[in-house]
């Protein structure tokens, strides 16, 4: 097993099943759409995709502050996206990142940053990004954008707490109050 250092970019869109069952093939159409897109921004930040399912992608980085200018631009993209959308019909991505020892099995990639940054997805806002404390520490003096500290959370299959930090800004909305 070869094992190295990693920034871990989560994303999945908020409403998914709601989307598809209210139009499956537009909902789709967008999908792809957005999904060109996207793999662009991560390209551009020096990250690859190397896993996805259904409305949700992994992504890999060197850095974690590309990881967070990749996430960050991807929510700008769609925010501009959305202007032009009926509200019920917005894509909305919750973006989780996380960095640390991951393992490489083909082109796919295990471990716990992985699952970190899978479970610090779910805790983000529709249109926001969420970050462990790791990736807070690495980018906060590179990336002039307001974070919260949102403290530490209990997540799913984890079996320690979790300190999170959210991206202040529009739409990202701030999570309840930290889980003691």
């Amino acid at each position: 097993m070869k094992r190295k250092v990693a920034a871990i970019l989560a994303a999945d869109i908020v409403g998914f099943s709601r989307l598809i069952a209210e139009d499956e093939d537009g909902t789709l159409r967008q999908l792809a759409a957005y999904r060109n897109v996207l793999d662009d921004f991560v390209a551009h930040h020096g990250g690859r995709v190397f896993n996805t399912a259904g409305d949700s992608i992994m992504c890999e980085f060197d850095s974690a502050v590309e990881a967070t200018r990749a996430a960050i631009d991807i929510q700008d993209y769609m925010r501009a996206q959305n202007l032009a959308s009926a509200q019920n019909r917005r894509v909305l991505f919750r973006i989780g990142i996380s960095v640390g020892e991951v393992v490489e099995r083909q082109d796919d990639l295990l471990g716990m940053a992985v699952n970190i940054a899978a479970r610090l997805e779910t805790l983000a806002s529709p249109g926001g990004i969420c970050l462990s404390r790791a990736v807070h520490e690495a980018v906060s003096g590179h990336i002039a954008v307001p974070f919260v500290d949102i403290g530490e959370r209990q997540v799913k299959n984890i079996p320690f707490p979790v300190h999170a930090f959210a991206i202040a800004g529009q739409d990202a909305g701030i999570p309840a109050e930290p889980q003691r």
